[in-house]
């Protein structure tokens, strides 16, 4: 996770407008993370939408659409993480089944009816994939995805039944998702796109309020950029993330973290000239000086990224721990 930044990564402003949270009437502003969410739920202003996630409570998002939050808020996961429910009949599927806690999958199981026949993971994070193992012994459902790299931090009990090709067409629930392979968090990261409704499931390669965490060896900043680029190409009408509210404005959204990820790599290159060069904890204070220091430990991963990519590009040198501008 970088620097928040929660009026640059939010929607287009268009007007307050009435919602509800379980301590009661509520007003959002466009630059709330609820905003899109709200303006999309109750377009006639009835103030019946909801301006908090609440774990284990399953909010209608489209036709055949419901987001279920895992009770696992965190800075690094916000409110929590989001799985998603398709289908409302007797084919039901699940977009990242979330962390392995027994009332999560419980929540699941009661929202889809227990009929899931199918549960599909964007990634093999451990708070993305575990319960999809605990699901599939429930319902016998199968597992799509990408196999996990033999790496730490990823669940490498996922064993998917089928490994989706890049832009796969997969019939779930009644609707029809396309695959779309998205390196760059992670090497193995899907997001699925609901057709019809033109929805992405972008599980941690778009989230709100903040960037990802780009971690090498399995995150690359490059790969991230163009996969970025990718999904911006697709022209969906909203993205359904890992973490938050749906997101509206999809192509502004992302045409501001790519904005974002330069600027923090010509801190980066600038940071290089300006001291010479250093190891990565003595660069970090310089190029994430906007960040809380209790935050500069994650952020030193994606500044690995950044000076990676700067690497690859000659722009900068590595030698025993130490980076520095390339002559």
């Amino acid at each position: 996770m970088d620097a928040k930044e929660p009026t640059t990564l939010s929607s287009r402003p268009s007007g307050a407008r009435p919602a509800r949270t379980r301590a009661g009437p509520a007003i959002v502003e466009p630059a709330d993370a609820a905003y899109a969410e709200v303006a999309k739920l109750d377009p006639e202003d009835a103030g019946t939408a909801s301006a908090e996630i609440v774990p284990g409570e399953a909010t209608r998002l489209a036709p055949g659409v419901r987001r279920v939050t895992a009770p696992n808020p965190s800075f690094m996961t916000g409110p929590g993480t989001n799985s998603y429910v398709l289908g409302d009949g007797d084919d039901v599927a699940i977009v990242d089944p979330g962390p392995p806690i027994d009332a999560h999958i419980e929540a699941l199981l009661e929202h889809a009816g227990g009929r899931v026949r199918t549960i599909l993971v964007t990634h093999t994070h451990p708070d993305h994939s575990p319960a999809a193992a605990y699901l599939k012994a429930r319902t016998g459902a199968r597992l799509l995805g990408m196999k996990p790299p033999k790496l730490e931090l990823q669940d490498q009990t996922f064993a998917p039944d089928h490994v989706p090709a890049d832009g796969e067409r997969i019939e779930v629930g009644g609707a029809i998702l396309r695959a779309i392979h998205t390196p760059g968090h992670a090497s193995n990261h899907l997001c699925y796109l609901l057709e019809a409704e033109r929805i992405v499931f972008t599980g941690d390669h778009v989230m709100q309020g903040s960037t990802v965490v780009i971690n090498p060896p399995d995150g690359d900043m490059t790969a991230y950029l163009a996969s970025l680029d990718r999904l911006r190409n697709e022209a969906p009408l909203y993205l359904a993330p890992g973490h938050g509210f749906l997101i509206g404005e999809p192509a502004d959204l992302i045409e501001r973290l790519v904005r974002h990820r330069l600027f923090r790599e010509s801190k980066t290159l600038n940071a290089l000239r300006a001291t010479g060069g250093g190891s990565l904890e003595a660069l970090v204070p310089r190029v994430y000086d906007d960040v809380p220091a209790d935050r500069h430990r994650v952020a030193a991963r994606s500044l690995l990224a950044h000076l990676i990519k700067l690497r690859d590009e000659g722009k900068a040198e590595e030698s025993g721990g130490s980076w520095k501008a390339a002559a």
